[in-house]
């Protein structure tokens, strides 16, 4: 079996979930999805929505070829199912793949536009995951419009600049559909957390935002944990995405604190940065 191509892509939290307030923004994380294409047919394990089939799909229909005999090997840092966009990380690892086996030649706005479009058909999003995908694939912070192609999406952008630590709450697999009926409900708060993106306070958007998704999704947890995080010296603290991943950020000297503020929890606690800095021998 030879390799045809490799690629990948990173993990990403939000700073604004997308159905609230039609906007979304995310950012990227030191959590990698490596995808290989070979020249066998693979067996994929857990792709349970077929995103790889709805990537094969989108691609033809966009007009690319395809290898004749190809199969697909994934190897993923990221947790499934808790809002770090593990789909649009392995989305974009995947397309990045095939452009480099087949010479198609995509731009990164193109490459976003058939992952979004792939995870839409595979039913894996309710949203098209614009904003996530875009931290996937690209440095720092972007608000987006979801209903735009790609290369329109983008609202605004910047860079987190400050040597930061995030620490990731994994608080076990998703449960239950989420109603969007209960986000636009809580737009005044996502409103605050725009108005904080457009003042580039991320890290206060990334707290409101949480605190909006809690109360959507009435998870009174995770307002409790983000209380107590906030209170140790967190400068961030938020559910990411849907949930039930709480993001903590914090500056690498009051790192210690907050370790000793999450050992009382009892959750899985992964510890990374921002792609934008390479602080990871730190942690």
């Amino acid at each position: 079996m030879n390799i045809l191509a490799e690629a990948e892509s990173n993990a990403a939290i939000s700073i604004l979930h997308a159905v609230g307030l039609n906007k979304g923004c995310s950012v990227g994380i030191n959590l990698k999805a490596n995808v290989k294409l070979v020249s066998e047919p693979q067996e994929i394990k857990d792709d349970y929505h077929q995103l790889f089939q709805s990537i094969e799909m989108v691609w033809k229909e966009h007009g690319l070829p395809l290898p004749d005999v190809y199969g697909w090997l994934v190897s993923s840092e990221i947790p499934v199912g808790q809002g770090l966009k593990s789909s649009s990380a392995i989305s974009c690892a995947a397309i990045k793949a095939l452009n480099k086996a087949t010479w198609a030649g995509l731009s990164d706005s193109e490459i976003v536009d058939i992952a979004v479009s792939s995870q839409r058909k595979s039913g894996c999003t309710i949203t098209g995951s614009m904003d996530d995908t875009w931290a996937s694939i690209s440095n720092g912070w972007k608000l987006v419009n979801p209903k735009k192609s790609a290369e329109e999406s983008i609202i605004l952008e910047g860079k987190i600049e400050d040597e930061m630590i995030i620490f990731l709450i994994l608080r076990g697999k998703r449960s239950g559909e989420i109603n969007v009926s209960n986000f636009k409900q809580q737009s005044r708060i996502f409103e605050r957390a725009l108005d904080s993106i457009s003042n580039n306070s991320v890290f206060q958007a990334i707290s409101t935002n949480g605190l909006a998704v809690a109360a959507a999704i009435g998870d009174d947890e995770a307002v409790r944990i983000c209380n107590k995080l906030i209170a140790s010296g967190a400068i961030a603290a938020g559910i990411t995405g849907s949930g039930p991943a709480i993001s903590i950020v914090s500056f690498v000297n009051d790192s210690e604190i907050i370790r000793e503020s999450l050992s009382d929890l009892g959750y899985e606690i992964i510890e990374t940065t921002f792609i934008d800095n390479n602080l990871l021998e730190l942690i």
